[in-house]
This record gives C-alpha cells, sequence and structure tokens, in this order.
C-alpha cells in the first residue's frame, strides 16, 4: 500500500519520526543512519548510500582492522538497532539503516577500491537485501531484536560478498 504524500517535506523527511529522540540520542542517530533512514522513499537504499563514504575510509585500513571495525560495528547495532526499535515500539522499522551499513561494509570487504565494485556491490547487496533468500529471510522472521535487525543484513551482505569475490577470480 503507497503511503499518501501530504507535503514535500513529507517526501524527504519522515514526519513521523522527525519529531522522536532522533535529535536527542546519539543512538537513535546512529540506528537511523546519521538520518539517512528518515527518509520516507527507499530508506535502506538511502542508508546503504549513507555506508559508501564510510567505506571509503574503511578501505584505507588494514584487512584485520577493517574485520575488527566490522564486528564493532556490528555489536554497536546490535544494542542501537535494538534499543531503537524497543522506543519506536516495532520490529526493524524502515528507518534503523544501520543494519544496511554494516550489510554493506561487509560487501565490500577486500574488494578493490574502484567504482565499479562500490556500485556493484551496492546493486548485489540491495538484492539480497530485499530478496531476503533463504536463511536471511527466516533469520528476519524468527530472531527478534537488535540481533535479529543486523543478522539479515550480515546474511545479505556475505552472500554479495561471496558473488563479488566469485567474479572477481574469473
Amino acid at each position: 500500500m503507497m503511503k499518501k504524500i501530504k507535503s514535500f517535506k513529507s517526501l524527504i523527511w519522515d514526519t513521523n519520526i522527525s519529531n522522536h529522540k532522533i535529535f536527542k540520542s546519539i543512538i537513535h542517530f546512529f540506528a537511523y543512519g546519521f538520518g539517512s533512514g528518515l527518509i520516507p522513499v527507499a530508506p535502506g537504499t538511502m542508508g546503504t548510500v549513507m555506508a559508501i563514504p564510510f567505506y571509503l575510509l574503511l578501505n584505507q585500513l588494514s584487512l584485520p582492522l577493517y574485520a575488527l571495525m566490522i564486528g564493532i560495528t556490528f555489536c554497536f547495532g546490535v544494542y542501537c538497532c535494538g534499543l531503537t526499535a524497543n522506543d519506536l515500539g516495532e520490529h526493524d522499522h524502515p528507518s534503523i539503516v544501520w543494519d544496511e551499513m554494516v550489510g554493506y561494509w561487509i560487501t565490500m570487504f577486500a574488494i578493490p577500491l574502484t567504482w565499479y565494485w562500490i556500485v556493484t556491490g551496492f546493486l548485489l547487496f540491495r538484492f539480497f537485501d530485499i530478496w531476503k533468500p533463504w536463511p536471511v529471510r527466516a533469520i528476519d522472521k524468527r530472531v527478534h531484536g537488535g540481533l535479529g535487525i543486523m543478522l539479515d543484513d550480515v546474511i545479505a551482505g556475505i552472500f554479495a560478498w561471496v558473488v563479488i569475490r566469485v567474479i572477481l577470480i574469473f
């Protein structure tokens, strides 16, 4: 069912959440992908777009440090996404996009830094995140809280990463 657009502002900013704690809580600010998840048109895609500049920074790290950062951002995401979902009263609200950001960073782990791999990683991650093949869909439905919010995107990121690694081999 399509959302009725009331104004231009509601097209670019989710007015149902904008008065929420996002500007009062740094945890919500992170969970909302620095505000990118509040864009009501394709918030998951917007969160993934927001992940790209951070990927450019992460890519400068050694692989062990990059992997450590993924672990840290995953653990932080379990906490902040769970808390934000609890405060919103809805599991995995579309505006919570930290999980998309971490999923994209997983997709791009040890992938060459070129514009076409950035775009390919973006498209593959969004494909697996939206399609939710098994076990992504099963985890999305059965695992709740911050862990459930994060895990489906982690697995989507791993699927996308495997596809890119296979392409790179050939």
